[in-house]
């Protein structure tokens, strides 16, 4: 069982147990025992745990050795999942790698065979629809909603963050529009760069 499953087990066992809490941890426990993908959730955040100024910043004040990190593990995974105002800060699409980008309408979006497909669907169906396409991991890159849909979900296994020597004081933060209560194990801690950049990675199973 993984924390997220004891943690909501733990949260509401006993009197405060409710035929309702029961089924949300029944839902969450089938969503991550039938998932075989593992999901990144990969990120360039500030020293004050921002990933944009706004939903239309480009990520182009993270370091050399962050683009250089998500670059590569992208291209290992061979699928991209991101938001679409997320998406439409991309100069375009990165080469080698299949975008599913979530929306929610699919009213005058086209899609790019082997390159870029919009959808509307929950995080469940889409991580089964890749599954059922022979990819075993996706990188998750944003934005704070779509990254705080697929949390809520019990789909991200691993929680990669690049963390910039940067403030920007104001901005969107990691997650958005949903409270949580969970915590992650950290496995991995790298110094990048000598204008100190670190790198961390955190597990949630």
């Amino acid at each position: 069982m993984d924390f997220q499953t004891r943690w909501l087990t733990h949260k509401y066992t006993g009197r405060d147990c409710t035929p309702r809490h029961r089924d949300h941890i029944d839902r969450i426990r089938l969503e991550v025992e039938t998932s075989l993908m593992k999901i990144l959730l990969l990120a360039a955040v500030t020293l004050d745990g921002k990933i944009a100024r706004n939903t239309h910043h480009f990520v182009n004040w993270s370091s050399r050795e962050d683009k250089k990190l998500f670059f590569a593990t992208s291209r290992q995974a061979g699928v991209i999942i991101v938001g679409n105002n997320t998406f439409k800060t991309l100069p375009s699409p990165l080469p080698g790698r299949l975008h599913i980008v979530l929306t929610t309408t699919l009213e005058g979006k086209e899609d790019i065979p082997g390159s870029v497909e919009y959808t509307d669907r929950t995080p469940p169906e889409i991580v089964a629809d890749l599954e059922a396409r022979g990819y075993s991991e996706a990188v998750l890159t944003g934005g704070a909603q779509i990254n705080a849909l697929f949390l809520q979900h019990g789909l991200v296994d691993e929680i990669w963050l690049t963390v910039e020597p940067l403030i920007f004081g104001a901005g969107i933060d990691l997650f958005r529009g949903l409270e949580f209560d969970l915590r992650a194990k950290l496995i991995h801690i790298e110094k990048l760069n000598e204008e100190g950049t670190v790198h961390l990675r955190y597990s949630l199973r």
